[in-house]
């Protein structure tokens, strides 16, 4: 009995998921290299990225007080690390056009006239997270923590330590400024509506603290600093879900 011509072959079948693997791949391999060449550019600047990312405290410590380095390695490691982290950071709207370019084919054209703009929105609001973090955090964060140190305890923060701290602060601050992305996907999606938001803002504040809690250190100074951020962020994405044109929601 012979094949059915109307009916694709299996290689023909295989064929459009052997070229997005492909596609996958190539785009990957983009973002790889995207990455490496932003640090092989930094790399030189290693230890002047460190010294501005540890102004912050550098610059309140106790006459006397200074950064150390507990381990062989920390003062080169350190520097490294934190610079492979900036590159990824720098790189972050090339690999999210290389996203975009690999997932636009099988969006409709009302999703793409959307997801543009919402793309640069988020790269800029995660970018305005870690601003925020460094300028306005840190410098109320840092000082009220040696402060509240002994007086008889020197304050001598070991690098390594200070650097694990601050990429968990900007980590969670970059992530905590997408909420009004966030926020507006999940109206724009019909999961649910501005009114029916609003009339949860206590439980959306309570969890808040709980994500708060989850990503900063375990102190409630640093944890409210985030909390606060995060429920103003909300608010902010129920306003922008509001003016929409195709948010028809009553408002709250």
């Amino acid at each position: 009995m012979s094949a059915d011509p109307s009916k694709p072959s299996s290689t023909e079948a295989h064929a459009p998921l052997v070229e997005h693997l492909m596609e996958l791949r190539d785009r990957l391999l983009r973002i790889v290299i995207a990455v490496i060449l932003a640090f092989l550019c930094l790399v030189y600047f290693a230890n002047d990225i460190y010294l501005f990312v540890s102004e912050p405290l550098r610059g309140i410590l106790p006459e006397g007080g200074h950064m150390i380095a507990t381990e062989v390695t920390s003062p080169f490691f350190a520097p490294f690390k934190l610079t492979l982290y900036v590159a990824f950071i720098l790189s972050i709207p090339y690999i999210l056009y290389q996203i975009w370019a690999f997932i636009a084919p099988g969006l409709y054209e009302q999703e793409k006239k959307l997801a543009i703009p919402l793309l640069v929105s988020s790269i800029l609001l995660f970018y305005a997270g870690i601003a925020f973090a460094y300028y306005v955090v840190f410098p109320i964060l840092f000082p009220f923590f040696i402060a509240a140190a002994p007086e008889t305890v020197g304050v001598m923060t070991d690098i390594n330590a200070y650097l694990s701290f601050v990429l968990k602060i900007f980590f969670a601050f970059g992530v905590a400024f997408e909420v009004p992305i966030a926020t507006v996907l999940l109206i724009k999606a019909g999961a649910t509506d501005v009114k029916s938001l609003a009339s949860k803002r206590l439980y959306v504040i309570l969890g808040c603290f709980v994500v708060a809690m989850l990503l900063t250190p375990p102190d409630p100074f640093s944890q409210t600093l985030l909390a606060i951020p995060l429920w103003l962020l909300f608010e902010l994405g129920l306003l922008i879900a509001r003016l929409l044109p195709a948010t028809n929601q009553e408002a709250a």
